[in-house]
């Protein structure tokens, strides 16, 4: 199928050229790997009109010869089925339990801990027409005011930094999660910091840490393609 074929919505900041969602990256990555390219579509919290379309208000969503696929780990399942011919994501179907297993991880433990240090960066950087939803809707899922959320933030970095352990002792044993190259597993935490990185000025990681070097080799993976991304 040829690349022109895809279609990626992607969440965007006030400047629709700070694309920030880690679910995004994870696929803009995954994308990378495959060595496919897609028309990149803007879109904020508050125009889910956009992808109606699609039955729910979430992205990524790929849009792929006229065949909608939402959720990032189902997009790269897809890309996985649609294009075996290229690198595979995963290194194989045995290691696919593993990549499920760390994005799970990723999603439910590092998010919500880089959530608390980024969160206020966030609202800042948002789209005025975005700021009353992404208050309202942040501060439900946190039972408490944004502020409150990131009264600490010494405490909440810190509370990230022993988050990333396990990641920590992977990198002791190898280049990557995944081994001696990148794949899927990586790009479930990439992800996750490359939110952070996009949104916040915050340095979340020392610069002595395995897993800032980590991040390092992926910023430069695919031609610099992250490092090069628009930043706050």
């Amino acid at each position: 199928m040829g690349e022109a074929a895809l279609k990626l919505y992607e969440l965007a900041g006030a400047d629709a050229a700070l694309r920030f969602s880690p679910h995004c990256w994870k696929t803009r990555m995954a994308l990378a790997h495959k060595g496919l390219e897609a028309e990149r579509i803007p879109l904020r919290f508050t125009e889910k009109e956009a992808i109606s379309f699609t039955g729910q208000g979430l992205v990524p969503v790929l849009v792929h010869d006229g065949e909608t696929v939402c959720d990032s780990w189902q997009i790269a399942l897809h890309l996985e089925e649609r294009f075996p011919d290229r690198p595979s994501l995963f290194g194989g179907p045995e290691a696919m339990p593993l990549a499920r297993f760390i994005n799970g991880w990723a999603d439910t433990a590092l998010s919500p801990a880089i959530a608390r240090v980024i969160i206020l960066d966030i609202l800042d950087r948002v789209h005025e027409e975005d700021r009353a939803y992404f208050r309202t809707s942040r501060e439900q899922r946190f039972g408490r005011t944004l502020e409150e959320v990131a009264a600490d933030r010494p405490a909440n970095l810190a509370a990230v930094r022993q988050v990333l352990l396990p990641v920590r002792r992977a990198l002791a044993a190898a280049d990557f999660i995944a081994g001696a190259a990148p794949a899927y597993a990586d790009y479930c935490v990439f992800g996750l910091l490359m939110w952070a990185r996009c949104i916040s000025p915050v340095e979340l990681l020392e610069t002595g840490d395995p897993v800032f070097a980590w991040r390092d080799r992926l910023l430069d993976a695919f031609g610099g393609m992250a490092r090069a991304a628009p930043c706050a």
